[in-house]
């Protein structure tokens, strides 16, 4: 590999937080114009060696060359202007302020200017981010309001605006996360394109499918050290689990154990909101995981949102059990035992600043209550102890804030507080979105839990080999409505494709 060609160097990085070791040890290079993935379980580095990479934390030992020269950015102010920068797998849209707004804000240019002297020159502003924004094949108006919009168009918008600082280095963490079917494509080739003008891409995803297809280099990273460096062309799927997990996956989805019951759980005869859903149709039996498919914006989590209590609905028809259900708020929705493990666990599914034992005891509080009054800590914390046992937590402490965990931990105790409330049908919104490939078989097996115990299942998922691998049947969504089932023969990416572009 001819050192001229190298854009970034990691040399025996390392990081520590107090006595912890975020890094130790990493070492890859990032050739000039190409797309370079790290792989790695949560908590293995990837994030910590990008921040260090973008001046938001100061390694502690170690060499980082940049065009061939040591670098030590002093803040990511510092890094932006040499060229690098990075989207975080956690979005930092600006809701109030317009697409427009977002993309150009913090920019060292004349639209900075404009925008900060109360936008005076408000059409130059929206002239260049159209201009940006048609480049990229990102179909958004630029004077709308960026809080208004789908997470997948946020996360676009963050794309444009590192775009538009002309950065020679993009970091993307997990950049297809809420992404779809079309909206990944245009992702692609967005990649690609900017691949081909130079720029060097850096890819963290837990999706190794996408990465094998994007990538030209693939490093992983386990326990903040570097495992090694592959040839995208030439390593196997196998071979990066290996790297990444220590072990042979086996089978990515668990066969299905139990009896199953067949008697209805869900069904749903015509459910609109008169905004977006239209006529819905669907039923699931229980003990059946019952997946959603759709390009984002379909409807998919507006319906799962709906069945909860969370979106107001015009009109429905909906038997659970056999028996009508009445769709109120989210507090009726519970007592009628469903479940809901929202598309965002940090925002929806969490009380992030909250103890584990806290979160995990949160719907069911009057389990952990002596005389019905207090709430008994011994009691909330073996309720805590018996989940974190039962889906393999892996924590500190249970008195321990829930944000000290990675996100497939945090994923767990999200689906921990619903199994202690004794609800039998659950909604399913992306319930392994930013999680690694060991943690998703563990989620996997959860899910195989829930419906070998009659419950029914209804799984909203963008991965359709997730949604092909974990259930009997697919709805598939477009435009608000269900427009097909596949099952059997027809249960396949092709087919599922063909119904969401509709």
């Amino acid at each position: 590999m001819s050192e001229n060609n190298i854009k970034v160097e990691f040399d025996n990085i390392k990081k520590y937080f107090g006595g912890t070791k975020a890094l130790d040890g990493v070492s890859f290079k990032v050739k000039y114009g190409s797309i370079h993935s790290i792989c790695g379980e949560n908590g293995a580095g990837k994030s910590t060696l990008m921040k260090v990479l973008s001046g938001i934390h100061k390694k502690d030992s170690g060499k980082l060359l940049y065009r061939g020269k040591l670098v030590d950015f002093l803040g990511p102010k510092e890094a932006i202007e040499n060229g690098i920068s990075i989207i975080h797998q956690e979005l930092a849209i600006i809701p109030d302020l317009t697409v427009a707004e977002n993309i150009f804000i913090g920019s060292k240019d004349e639209y900075e200017q404009s925008l900060f002297k109360f936008l005076t020159n408000r059409k130059l502003i929206n002239q260049k981010s159209q201009e940006l924004l048609t480049k990229f094949g990102f179909d958004i108006d630029p004077n709308a309001r960026a809080g208004n919009l789908s997470v997948a168009c946020q996360q676009m918008i963050e794309i444009a605006k590192a775009l538009s600082r002309n950065s020679e280095v993009l970091i993307l963490d997990e950049p297809t996360a809420v992404l779809a079917g079309s909206e990944v494509e245009v992702l692609f080739e967005t990649l690609f394109r900017l691949r081909n003008e130079g720029v060097s891409i850096i890819y963290i995803s837990h999706r190794l499918e996408e990465v094998l297809r994007i990538s030209d280099e693939i490093s992983i990273i386990k326990d903040g050290r570097s495992v090694a460096t592959f040839d995208a062309r030439t390593v196997t799927k196998d071979e990066l689990v290996r790297g990444m997990i220590g072990r042979e996956l086996g089978d990515y989805f668990p066969e299905r154990k139990g009896s199953r019951l067949r008697d209805m759980a869900l069904e749903i005869t015509q459910l609109s909101d008169g905004i977006l859903l239209k006529d819905i149709k669907l039923n699931v039996q229980k003990g059946e995981i019952v997946g959603l498919a759709g390009l984002v914006g379909s409807g998919r989590t507006e319906l799962v949102q709906s069945l909860f209590g969370a979106r107001q609905v015009t009109s429905y028809s909906i038997k659970k059990d056999g028996t009508p259900l009445q769709l109120g708020d989210v507090k009726d929705a519970i007592r009628a035992g469903i479940a809901m493990i929202p598309e965002s666990r940090k925002e929806q599914g969490l009380i992030i600043d909250c103890a584990i034992s806290e979160n995990i005891t949160h719907v069911a509080r009057n389990k952990s209550l002596d005389f019905g009054v207090v709430i008994d800590t011994k009691k909330e914390q073996a309720i805590a102890q018996h989940y974190s046992q039962l889906l393999n937590i892996k924590l500190g402490h249970h008195s321990d804030s829930v944000n000290t965990l990675s996100g497939g931990n945090q994923q767990k105790v999200v689906m921990a507080k619903w199994l202690h409330s004794d609800c039998d049908f659950y909604l399913l919104d992306e319930p392994t979105r930013g999680v690694d490939v060991g943690a998703k078989k563990e989620i996997y097996n959860v899910i195989n839990t829930i419906a070998d115990s009659g419950c029914g299942v209804l799984m909203v998922s963008s991965e359709l080999s997730e949604l092909i691998g974990t259930c009997e049947r697919i709805y598939v969504m477009s435009q608000g409505t269900i427009v097909g089932e596949v099952s059997g023969d027809t249960k396949n990416e092709e087919m599922i494709m063909r119904l969401a572009v509709q």
